[in-house]
């Protein structure tokens, strides 16, 4: 039985024949069709995109587990570059490249490039330093010193350095800028960190009354490490309990330094505030005063007066009688 179709066009009638259409593709029909060199082209390049997206992510939770976070992402993406690169050959060769020209090409190509993304190439050469040497870290916080800001390393890539700063806002820096400026890693060695608090305290106050209620004011902070444990900074060890050092002697009182440490890098502005509080209440009930410069003007009973001794000065009374002869009449001077 054979199926027809009508269809009406202009006022012309025209009979599809649906058994021809509706015969199923074959093997050789797909060879055939695959046999165009376009159609395997194209497809090479998608099976090459999808791939080596499916093959990244079934292999990255093992080379995160192996390499640093940074170091796998720049494997993956380059392994997925090289794949899709040539995966673009055939159509390198159906538009009449050849591997010499190819190799001209991207000579010139590559002079031109060289001059006009100069800049572009310092930050992705400053970044394979920074994945090769390993200053911090994605998930470690830093602090931008001449900014004085601080953030959580979002993402790192050749070109640029991604932070998340505290005021919830991101922070995109190219990797050169990154290289040349000076950089303070809180959490390389751990999250905890050294506050410091100076506190000059008179000269009349109770000097060891004041270091007590400093430790104490820091101690009763939630945040601050109140251990009798040590905590390691390169070679040394520091005691993690809150110590009041005497730093110096200096014009206006007795100046003391409260060094703490701190759990959480992204913390010691609102505890050393809260440290600053306690130790303040302390004060006001205790014999210890807070210094700072005073002016004493002292008034005796010669104060509002000016005192001048004429007697001992050289008054020349005829040298005054010529200067006032001179103004009146100078030429009477000049005969003398």
């Amino acid at each position: 039985m054979s199926l027809t179709s009508l269809a009406v066009s202009s006022g012309s009638i025209f009979v599809f024949d649906l058994t021809t259409a509706l015969t199923p593709v074959t093997f050789s029909d797909l060879v055939a069709v695959l046999s165009n060199p376009w159609v395997l082209a194209t497809l090479i390049v998608i099976v090459a995109w999808y791939g080596s997206k499916f093959v990244t992510n079934r292999i990255r939770p093992r080379l995160e587990d192996r390499l640093r976070t940074s170091t796998t992402n720049l494997l993956l993406v380059a392994f997925r570059i090289a794949v899709v690169f040539y995966a673009f050959v055939p159509f390198a060769g159906l538009l009449g490249f050849r591997p010499q020209n190819v190799l001209l090409s991207f000579t010139v190509l590559s002079l031109i490039l060289g001059a006009i993304l100069a800049p572009v190439g310092r930050s992705y050469i400053s970044g394979l330093f920074i994945v090769y040497n390993r200053p911090y870290e994605v998930g470690d916080m830093i602090e931008l010193v001449e900014r004085e800001e601080r953030g959580y390393v979002e993402e790192i890539t050749l070109g640029y350095t991604k932070v998340s700063t505290l005021e919830n806002s991101f922070l995109v820096i190219p990797n050169e800028s990154m290289r040349e400026r000076d950089i303070r890693n809180l959490s390389a060695d751990g999250e905890r960190i050294r506050a410091t608090i100076t506190v000059d305290i008179t000269y009349e106050s109770d000097l060891d009354e004041a270091c007590r209620l400093l430790e104490e004011a820091a101690r009763s902070v939630d945040g601050v490490i109140t251990d009798e444990s040590t905590i390691r900074v390169g070679r040394s060890r520091f005691p993690a309990d809150p110590k009041a050092l005497v730093d110096e002697f200096a014009d206006h009182g007795i100046r003391v330094v409260l060094k703490f440490w701190v759990e959480e890098p992204y913390l010691p502005a609102a505890i050393r505030s809260d440290v600053q509080r306690t130790a303040w209440d302390a004060f006001e009930n205790a014999d210890v005063e807070i210094a700072y410069p005073h002016t004493h003007v002292v008034f005796d009973e010669t104060s509002g007066r000016a005192k001048i001794d004429l007697d001992s000065r050289d008054f020349d009374r005829n040298g005054d009688a010529d200067r006032s002869a001179a103004r009146d009449d100078p030429s009477e001077v000049d005969s003398r």
